[in-house]
C-alpha cells in the first residue's frame, strides 16, 4: 500500500531541472501554420516566454535560415530575453545543430521542454533524438503549429507514443508556480497569466476588481 506524502511528483516541472528550448517562432513559418490562428500562437508564444523569463528557467532560442530565408524571432519572445541570442541553424532537426547540443550540454539538465514551428518537422526532429538519448521531453503543444491540424494532432501523437509529455502553455506557467503561498513569483505569475491567459486572466482581474480576492488567501 503506498504512503501519500504532501509532495510533488517527479515528473512535474520546476523552473530548475529543465532547459526550455524555442524553435522557429518566425514569420515564415507562420505564413503556412493552420493549426492554430497567428494570434494565438504569438500569445502563447509569449506566456512561455515570459513564464521562463520570471523563473529563471534555462533557456536557448533558435531559428533557421533567419537572415535569408525565415526572417527573425517572433518579437514576443526577443523583446523578453534581449540576453540571448538566438542560434541560428541550417538543420530542419535542432538536435543535429552542434551549437545548440554545445549549449544544451553547458546547462546540464536532464529535461527538455519544447515548443516552435512546425510540429511535424522543427519539434518531432529535436524530441525524437532527446528521447532516444535519454532525455526526459515535455511538448507545450498550443506554443506549436503546423500547416493543418491533422500534421500536428499525428505529430504530437508520435511523440507522446515514445514518451514525450504534453502540455500548454498556461500549464506551464502555473506548474512552475505551483503554490500560490511562493510569494516571490506571485505578482509576476498573476501579471502574466492576465496578459496572456485568455478567460482566465479575465477571471483574475474580475476577482481582484471585485473582491479583492488572491490565490495564496486561504
Amino acid at each position: 500500500m503506498p504512503n501519500a506524502t504532501a509532495t510533488p511528483g517527479k515528473t512535474l516541472l520546476n523552473p530548475t531541472d529543465h532547459i526550455l528550448i524555442m524553435i522557429d517562432h518566425q514569420s515564415q513559418m507562420s505564413f503556412a501554420t493552420k493549426s492554430i490562428d497567428a494570434i494565438n500562437l504569438r500569445n502563447n508564444a509569449a506566456l512561455v516566454a515570459n513564464a521562463a523569463k520570471e523563473f529563471k528557467v534555462a533557456t536557448i532560442l533558435t531559428t533557421v535560415a533567419e537572415k535569408t530565408f525565415s526572417g527573425p524571432i517572433f518579437p514576443e519572445i526577443s523583446s523578453v530575453f534581449p540576453e540571448i541570442k538566438a542560434i541560428d541553424r541550417t538543420s530542419m532537426n535542432t538536435w543535429e545543430d552542434v551549437n545548440v547540443i554545445n549549449r544544451v550540454n553547458q546547462l546540464n539538465k536532464t529535461k527538455i521542454v519544447l515548443c516552435g514551428l512546425w510540429t511535424g518537422v522543427c519539434i518531432v526532429g529535436p524530441a525524437l533524438s532527446a528521447i532516444d538519448q535519454g532525455f526526459e521531453v515535455y511538448v507545450i503543444a498550443d506554443a506549436c503549429g503546423d500547416v493543418s491540424e491533422e500534421a500536428h494532432e499525428r505529430a504530437m501523437q508520435r511523440m507522446i507514443q515514445i514518451g514525450a509529455k504534453p502540455m500548454t502553455s498556461l500549464q506551464y506557467l502555473l506548474e512552475l508556480q505551483r503554490d500560490w503561498a511562493r510569494s516571490q513569483t506571485y505578482n509576476q505569475t498573476v501579471d502574466t497569466a492576465i496578459k496572456f491567459g485568455g478567460s482566465y486572466g479575465l477571471g483574475l482581474i474580475y476577482a481582484h476588481a471585485m473582491f479583492d480576492a488572491k490565490e495564496g488567501k486561504s
